[in-house]
């Protein structure tokens, strides 16, 4: 085997949003990839209550609001009957209409999504990439970082929501993997970070970061004092005015000025040459795939609400880099396949049954050949400044929801045993509740901050240090 040259493996995760609607119409270059033939689709899906159908046609819609649903049980119906019921689900989504049918199951045309398709166009596109479980953004979320959720497959309900504790994913990570190996690693948000979630990762709060700092970071990544880490996982804003997560309502073109501010970034670095992009989504979010999710190992026995023996629908998947072909590959890969190329890599233990059995995304890269030279020096996206999310509460989605949820239930851990914390506490509940949804926002983010500066320390005094398992004090992020 030839050797692996890649140092920084950098994964950039998106939202909902399916492989044909963002990247079938790439069969028009590629003829092997499964998506739309340059004739057109001819996949159609059905209403079951009036018997009318809805061709899979290229729609140029931005912001569909509805947004389509992707809970567990919407999925299951979703992929039923060989992906027959994304219709019937979407129909039962409030305040959505027929005239918006023609969304769900369009697909964006060539050159419609400039950077995405640009990248596509020079790197590896993966079009056998599906979600790793049929369901909403939490699960398949926890699987890019842990290989599992721990048994659970929906989303809480509800701004403040009391089961959001009972989520309870308490495994290991593959922060902690590498965390052991002495493996830099880091994680960049927009103020929410999703992956807090992770009860074993509240014991890092250094490594986590605005991601402005990796910005930063990839203009002097060898910086001794704040070097960029070797893995990089990069979250995009999930709610706020400049909301860049490609989650509907949210502007698909939003996500463009992410993806290309990232790869610009990157390509710009010094470590252009020994560094892997991951552009990729957690899940499909509803919108119409062709191609029927195949089995999946389960990866441990936390089987009571679902058998985890099937993939999620497609999802876009592109790997950039020097030692990306540009080419399509029709390897099967889940959200764990990132793991596992991370895991031989590093010579890390794999986390449950499923990263154990996933393809490797190394067996696709080219280590024998010569770093390309033909890659784009830039990318520029359609617009230049995001557009303004709609900041009414029926535009919340589950899991921005479960976020502030969770915001709240650190808040209520920092409290204790501290007077002073208390009070400020109480201000920022009646904040949200005298200022509505935007307030509700600030003050999550609010809250994560002051949860990873360490005001945990309010509460616990010390945390065990990551590598040694020691009591050591909190250190301020700097």
């Amino acid at each position: 085997m030839p050797a692996d040259s890649i140092e920084h493996v950098i994964v950039l995760m998106l939202e909902n949003r399916s492989f044909d609607h963002m990247l079938g119409v790439f069969q028009q270059i590629y003829p092997d990839l499964n998506g739309i033939p340059p004739g057109g689709s001819a996949h159609f899906d059905l209403d079951s209550k009036t018997g009318k159908q809805y061709q899979q046609l290229p729609n140029t819609e931005r912001c569909l609001n509805p947004s389509p649903l992707h809970e567990h049980r919407d999925v299951m119906l979703q992929i039923s009957k060989s992906m027959g019921g994304f219709i019937d689900d979407y129909a039962t989504v409030p305040g959505s209409k027929e005239a918006d049918y023609l969304a769900v199951m369009g697909y964006y045309p060539m050159d419609f999504l400039p950077v995405l398709h640009t990248l596509a166009k020079n790197f590896t596109i993966c079009d056998q990439w599906f979600c790793s479980l049929p369901g909403p953004t939490w699960p398949n979320r926890f699987f890019v970082h842990s290989a599992t959720c721990n048994g659970h497959v929906s989303m809480p309900d509800g701004f403040y929501h009391p089961d959001v504790p009972a989520l309870h994913q308490p495994q290991d990570t593959i922060y902690n993997r590498l965390q052991d190996k002495g493996i830099s690693w880091g994680i960049f948000h927009n103020g929410l970070s999703q992956a807090l979630l992770l009860e074993k990762l509240w014991d890092h709060p250094l490594h986590f970061h605005p991601i402005e700092r990796f910005y930063e970071m990839c203009k002097a990544p060898d910086d001794p004092n704040y070097p960029l880490p070797k893995y990089c996982f990069l979250e995009p804003a999930f709610r706020g005015p400049a909301e860049d997560d490609q989650h509907p309502p949210a502007d698909v073109m939003n996500g463009e000025i992410l993806i290309a501010k990232v790869y610009n970034a990157v390509r710009s670095s010094d470590i252009w040459n020994k560094c892997l992009l991951v552009v990729t989504y957690d899940e499909h979010g509803g919108f119409y795939d062709h191609v029927v999710p195949g089995p999946a190992t389960p990866p441990d026995s936390h089987t009571d609400e679902f058998a985890f023996d099937i993939y999620g629908p497609r999802v876009p998947a592109l790997l950039i880099s020097p030692r990306a072909p540009k080419n399509v590959v029709h390897t099967t890969f889940d959200h764990t396949s990132i793991l596992r190329y991370v895991e031989d890599k590093w010579g890390l233990t794999p986390l449950t049954a499923r990263d154990a059995k996933a393809a490797s995304i190394g067996s696709v890269l080219d280590f024998t050949g010569p770093l390309r030279a033909d890659t784009p020096t830039s990318v520029q996206p359609l617009i230049t400044a995001p557009v303004a999310v709609p900041s009414d509460s029926a535009s919340l989605m589950n899991h921005e929801q479960g976020l502030l949820s969770f915001a709240r239930y650190l808040d209520a851990a920092m409290i204790h045993n501290s007077t002073q914390a208390m009070a400020g506490a109480v201000g920022r509940l009646q904040k949200e509740y005298q200022q509505g949804l935007d307030a509700k926002i600030d003050v999550a983010k609010e809250r994560f901050h002051l949860f990873l500066q360490g005001t945990i320390t309010h509460m616990k005094g010390y945390m065990r240090d990551g590598k040694t398992g020691e009591k050591a004090p909190i250190k301020q992020s700097p």
